[in-house]
């Protein structure tokens, strides 16, 4: 068996299998997922909605999101001239993507977060292996980016449960002056914040504000 004929079939074979650590790490995914969990703890529901249809509408909403990206790598990849049968032609589709990736990175990456890693390259990384770094190449911007999205979802939760945190407190206030100490606050309380999401269409806001928190201007 031709063994040259081989290896453009396992390189595709690794690249299809590092697609999900892909989408997790260098698309609205990351951010998306978090922010819904945390809402969901926040109402307190426990499971409902149900893990996978979380994840389904994290999927959509990051498809909908990155669809200009992937509609760029699909045109270089599908480019004239573009060949998947040899190892150096499976290395200049993956060159072609980078550039359109790395600035939908960048657009969302502070540049002190790409500063900083480089600098820290500097004291982890081998000398000779550090001076061909520069803050644009994908090891360092896609940690930027991942760190960035996490502090930006965090954010975001941190802003959403305070309604709910206010729900549970008054309810737990009154619950106490009215002696129903050994009532769980959460069997009132949740309701309660299913009822003001409800009231304020909290789903259709949150999904709109996830959407348009990566609007380009």
């Amino acid at each position: 068996m031709n063994t040259t004929a081989l290896l453009p079939v396992i390189i595709a074979t690794a690249a299809i299998g590092l697609i999900p650590f892909l989408v997790i790490t260098t698309t609205a995914f990351l951010k998306i997922s978090i922010v819904l969990f945390l809402v969901r703890n926040a109402l307190g529901t426990q499971q409902t909605p149900p893990t996978l249809v979380m994840y389904a509408i994290a999927v959509i909403l990051t498809a909908y999101v990155s669809a200009p990206l992937a509609s760029e790598i699909y045109a270089k990849l599908t480019a004239p001239g573009v060949d998947f049968s040899t190892a150096r032609g499976l290395q200049a589709a993956g060159t072609s993507i980078v550039g359109p990736l790395r600035a939908s990175l960048e657009r969302f990456t502070p540049v002190q977060e790409r500063d900083f890693l480089l600098a820290a390259a500097k004291r982890i990384w081998p000398p000779d292996y550090y001076k061909q770094a520069s803050a644009d190449d994908l090891l360092i911007v896609i940690p930027a980016y991942v760190v960035s999205e996490l502090t930006r979802a965090f954010q975001t939760g941190f802003l959403l449960y305070l309604p709910f945190v206010a729900v549970d407190l008054i309810v737990s206030n009154i619950l106490m002056a009215m002696g129903m100490v050994m009532v769980s606050p959460l069997v009132i309380s949740t309701p309660f914040k299913i009822l003001l999401f409800v009231l304020i269409s909290g789903w259709t806001r949150l999904l709109h504000g996830l959407v348009l928190s990566y609007a380009t201007s």
